[in-house]
């Protein structure tokens, strides 16, 4: 989220910038800029500044074992395709045990939280409505020299990350209301 001119408004509630002039994005495979955040890569495929704010949409490889704690988002709808791999997703109050192929749509405002299971990574296509929520994982994460999971020593330790979570977060309307998805 980038604000201009002191603008603290929702970025659902502001102008919306980039991209007025309708062009298309095409981007073949494996040429998004990269995010390491989570111990997980984000490839990002259209964000704010392509789709005029109202469109983001990342590539995501993240490790089993990855929790987010329970969380909503005051400012975008989110949904994600997982194209392979499982996690337990828990949305509102029902729980879903996720595979292949399976697609999800959370409303603005929505608790949820995923844990990711077996024993391979999971690649989901995430989505958010409007865009601005992809800029959150730049600001936590750092940028990947290449599009695969990080190893060990790169990226943010998990307390620098945590420490910038919980900076960063509220200005994109990210309040965490619960704990992780047990392992």
């Amino acid at each position: 989220m980038t604000t201009t001119g002191g603008d603290t408004r929702p970025e659902a509630d502001r102008p919306r910038t980039g991209a007025p002039d309708g062009r298309v994005v095409v981007r073949p495979p494996g040429t998004g800029r990269g995010t390491w955040a989570m111990g997980s890569v984000f490839e990002h495929l259209v964000d704010a500044a392509d789709s005029g704010g109202g469109l983001g949409v990342a590539l995501v490889t993240q490790p089993p074992g990855v929790a987010t704690p329970l969380h909503r988002h005051t400012h975008e709808a989110e949904a994600f395709l997982l194209l392979e791999g499982s996690m337990t997703y828990r949305a509102g109050e029902a729980t879903h045990e996720l595979g292949d192929g399976w697609f999800m749509y959370l409303p603005r405002g929505i608790p949820h939280a995923f844990r990711i299971r077996g024993n391979h990574p999971a690649r989901f296509l995430a989505i958010t409505a409007p865009g601005g929520l992809l800029d959150l994982y730049d600001e936590v994460g750092v940028p990947a020299a290449e599009l695969r999971l990080p190893g060990p020593g790169e990226g943010r330790t998990m307390d620098e990350e945590i420490a910038r979570w919980n900076e960063v977060g509220p200005r994109y309307g990210l309040q965490v209301v619960g704990p992780p998805i047990p392992p």
